[in-house]
């Protein structure tokens, strides 16, 4: 059993009841939405984000109602991210199993997600905290920016470390930061105690999103062949930019003209793959993880030690050796 499935199933009752707030939250009287939906449910992923707000809604007193539908709120809007990202890419799997655009057209697609956002505003009023819808709609708004940030550098391949991890946060820190936070104002917690728990989950995030950019540079039958997807979409991720950031390489002037390319075709993506590991850059990305982790576990240190915190530790190295 992972570390990740102890911890399911510690929060095992609290999450089915959430879950079941899920699906009560997007009954309509659709007989095709409904159906749309409950195609959708029949495969969740690892529900990491409501794991997040569950943690701390325990770290702050317990989980009552106002912690379980500020989690609904955050899973749900975090499909209805799915569920257009899909669309925007055209993807014909998630999960292995095909897309609502795939099964149904784009429009069908468009209108769930869309659906799946009023439905975790409803979530999030019935928190009765104003504090967390504003926690919401601030999410929203960055998680869309980082996504126009991240479009704007891959137009011009041309991004730093720095830019780099300005980038992710905002695309996929910010939402992880926001599960703790929802997690605390349903319990009233005082923001300055919320405050060193909101840093520990962006920094997960950032390593949540540095993880997963690791997995395009191998092949692997468990997370599948990424054949260096992110590149063929401009996207240029950490473990290449250390790579060329090494000047003193033979390789390097050779390299940063490549990834210039207006276009790049298969064997640039592959020489550009095999660029960066060699040159170090995933070891780099894993350095960085570690450095990261190190500093989260200081944070939780401000906390009393409890079955809570060890879970939040144990979330975050799971996080940076997980394999898919």
């Amino acid at each position: 059993m992972t570390k990740l499935e102890e911890i399911r199933e510690i929060l095992a009752g609290d999450m089915c009841r959430l879950n079941d707030i899920i699906a009560a939250s997007l009954q309509s009287n659709s007989e095709l939405m409904n159906t749309v939906v409950t195609q959708h449910l029949a495969v969740k992923g690892k529900q990491l984000r409501p794991l997040l707000t569950l943690l701390s809604g325990r770290l702050f007193g317990g989980v009552n109602d106002s912690v379980l539908y500020a989690g609904a709120a955050i899973e749900l809007l975090h499909n209805a991210s799915l569920i257009h990202d899909d669309v925007i890419d055209q993807a014909k799997l998630r999960r292995g199993v095909a897309t609502i655009s795939n099964v149904y057209d784009n429009h069908i697609a468009v209108l769930t997600g869309d659906f799946f956002i009023t439905s975790a505003l409803r979530c999030a009023v019935k928190t009765g905290d104003p504090r967390i819808l504003d926690e919401l709609a601030n999410m929203g708004g960055t998680l869309s920016l980082g996504e126009i940030d991240q479009i704007s550098n891959a137009q011009r391949r041309d991004i730093d470390e720095e830019s780099y991890m300005k980038i992710i946060g905002k695309k996929t820190a910010v939402l992880f930061e926001t599960c703790v936070a929802v997690g605390g104002y349903a319990r009233n917690a005082d923001p300055s105690l919320i405050e060193p728990l909101r840093r520990y989950a962006y920094l997960l995030g950032l390593c949540f999103q540095m993880k997963d950019d690791t997995f395009d540079y191998f092949d692997d039958p468990v997370i599948g062949k990424p054949t260096g997807n992110d590149l063929r979409e401009g996207k240029i991720t950490l473990p290449l930019i250390y790579a060329l950031s090494r000047t003193d390489l033979p390789e390097h002037d050779e390299m940063v003209q490549l990834v210039h390319k207006p276009e790049l075709g298969e064997t640039d993506i592959d020489h550009l793959v095999t660029f960066a590991k060699d040159a170090g850059g995933i070891d780099y990305t894993n350095s960085v993880m570690e450095r990261l982790c190190t500093e989260a576990d200081s944070l939780l240190d401000s906390f009393n030690q409890s079955d809570t915190i060890v879970a939040l530790r144990q979330l975050f190295r799971y996080i940076i050796v997980r394999n898919i």
